[in-house]
C-alpha cells in the first residue's frame, strides 16, 4: 500500500517538524472502483449495502516492517451492484475523514498480480486475515 500525501505530511512533520501526530483510535477499510491516488479521490463504492469496515492491525518484522489485518475484513452482503472493486484504502473515519493508504487489489500469493472483483447483489466481499498489507522498506 502507498501512503497518501496526507499521511506522508503527518509522518514527516511528526518525525522532523516537531508537530505531533496522534494515530487514529480506529481504522476503517474502504473499497474503490477507481484508484484514489496519493492526493485521494478515486471512486469509493457507495450504496447497495456498502459501508467501510473497521480493522485492527498488527505491525511486525523489520526490513521490511509490515502491518497486517488481524482478522478477516468482511463487508455486508451487497443488496445490489456495487461495481468492479479494484482498490482498497485505509481511512481514519467510518465516513468522510482522511484516506491514509491505498493499493490495488492483488493476489496475496503474488503481490505483482492485480485482481479485481465485480460485486453484485448477494455477494460478500472479504479480505482474509493477514492479506491487507502495509509495508515500509
Amino acid at each position: 500500500m502507498s501512503f497518501t500525501n496526507y499521511l506522508e505530511d503527518k509522518v514527516l512533520n511528526h518525525v522532523f517538524g516537531g508537530t505531533a501526530f496522534t494515530a487514529p483510535t480506529t481504522l476503517y477499510v474502504g473499497l474503490f472502483t477507481a484508484e484514489p491516488g496519493e492526493a485521494g479521490g478515486g471512486t469509493e463504492v457507495s450504496g447497495a449495502g456498502y459501508a467501510r469496515q473497521s480493522v485492527a492491525m498488527s505491525v511486525s518484522g523489520s526490513n521490511p516492517t509490515e502491518a497486517n489485518n488481524d482478522a478477516n475484513i468482511e463487508w455486508p452482503t451487497a443488496t445490489g451492484t456495487q461495481g468492479t472493486i479494484s482498490h482498497a484504502g485505509v481511512f481514519d473515519a467510518s465516513t468522510g475523514g482522511n484516506l491514509l493508504a491505498y493499493a490495488a487489489l492483488s493476489d496475496p500469493t503474488n503481490l505483482e498480480s492485480t485482481l479485481t472483483k465485480t460485486v453484485t447483489a448477494g455477494d460478500v466481499f472479504r479480505i482474509a486475515a493477514g492479506n491487507l498489507k502495509i509495508r515500509l522498506d
